[in-house]
């Protein structure tokens, strides 16, 4: 089985909609259900790389079924190579009281890459209310200040976990910081951030007729912030679907996932890279 490392830098926010809630959150994004940590499902990646085998009449090419399927009702339908699979969340953006922001990472999430890609590092154990940071997010000398949180400094991440992060994203000036803005935080206050510090804005639509919100339009959207940094494993039996899908994303280097692309979220760099 050969695989391949997909990565997604959020360039806007996204909005990958879980439907409508009966919370304070009318439109939430989906989430992992057991660590409440924002995912981009699989059918939603896979729909998004199939568009770009669209021909001039939106029909998808040969090449384009045999590498996503087919549901022609004039044929036999087919799966395609690809197997793909959801996106989840390596490094998270958080507000930093030094240096604007910082990305956190935690152990959880870097044992989940090394599984998926066969990453070479020792992931590191942070526990409470402890971390490891670089000395652009570090204040006083001794603490990190993330929202309204205070961390204890415990020495700077490994080399080898900032060169893994920072290869994944290429020749991007903004995704270069991580070599001075990451931050390794415990697995419950990545996951508490992942949850409750995403985006959320009020949405209206104003009637023309009488210049006030119309009725029924007005709902809170969530978002995932731009600069989080999501990956995916995709698998195929043989090279070559792998081979084909690298080649066109190297001209096709920016995607948009989720809803609202007429608002201007979703868009992400796009990065592959093969799997020994």
């Amino acid at each position: 089985m050969k695989k391949m490392t997909l990565t997604l830098f959020a360039r806007t926010p996204v909005h990958v909609g879980a439907g409508n809630s009966v919370g304070a959150v009318d439109s939430p994004v989906q989430r992992e259900r057991h660590t409440k940590i924002p995912i981009i499902p699989g059918s939603s990646l896979k729909g998004v790389l199939s568009d770009l085998w669209n021909n001039e009449n939106f029909k998808r090419t040969t090449e384009g079924k045999a590498l996503f399927g087919e549901d022609d009702q004039n044929a036999v339908a087919k799966a395609g190579s690809l197997m793909i699979g959801e996106a989840r969340v390596l490094a998270f953006p958080v507000r930093s009281a030094k240096g604007m922001f910082a990305w956190i990472t935690c152990p959880l999430a870097l044992r989940r890459f090394q599984r998926e890609t066969g990453a070479s590092f020792k992931v590191p154990s942070i526990e409470g209310e402890n971390a490891q940071a670089f000395k652009t997010v570090i204040l006083n000398n001794k603490v990190v200040v993330l929202e309204e949180y205070v961390f204890a400094s415990q020495g700077e991440p490994a080399a080898e976990i900032v060169h893994a992060l920072e290869s994944l994203v290429s020749n991007d000036p903004v995704w270069n910081g991580i070599s001075e803005q990451l931050v390794i935080v415990s697995d419950e206050i990545f996951q508490h951030f992942c949850e409750h510090a995403c985006e959320v804005v009020t949405r209206i639509k104003v009637d023309d007729e009488t210049g006030v919100v119309a009725k029924g339009a007005l709902f809170n959207l969530e978002k995932v912030p731009s600069e989080t940094l999501f990956y995916t494993t995709i698998m195929a039996s043989t090279g070559d679907p792998l081979a084909a899908l690298k080649k066109k994303l190297e001209t096709e280097q920016m995607i948009q996932v989720g809803g609202d692309a007429t608002t201007g979220l979703g868009f992400c760099t796009v990065t592959c890279q093969e799997v020994n």
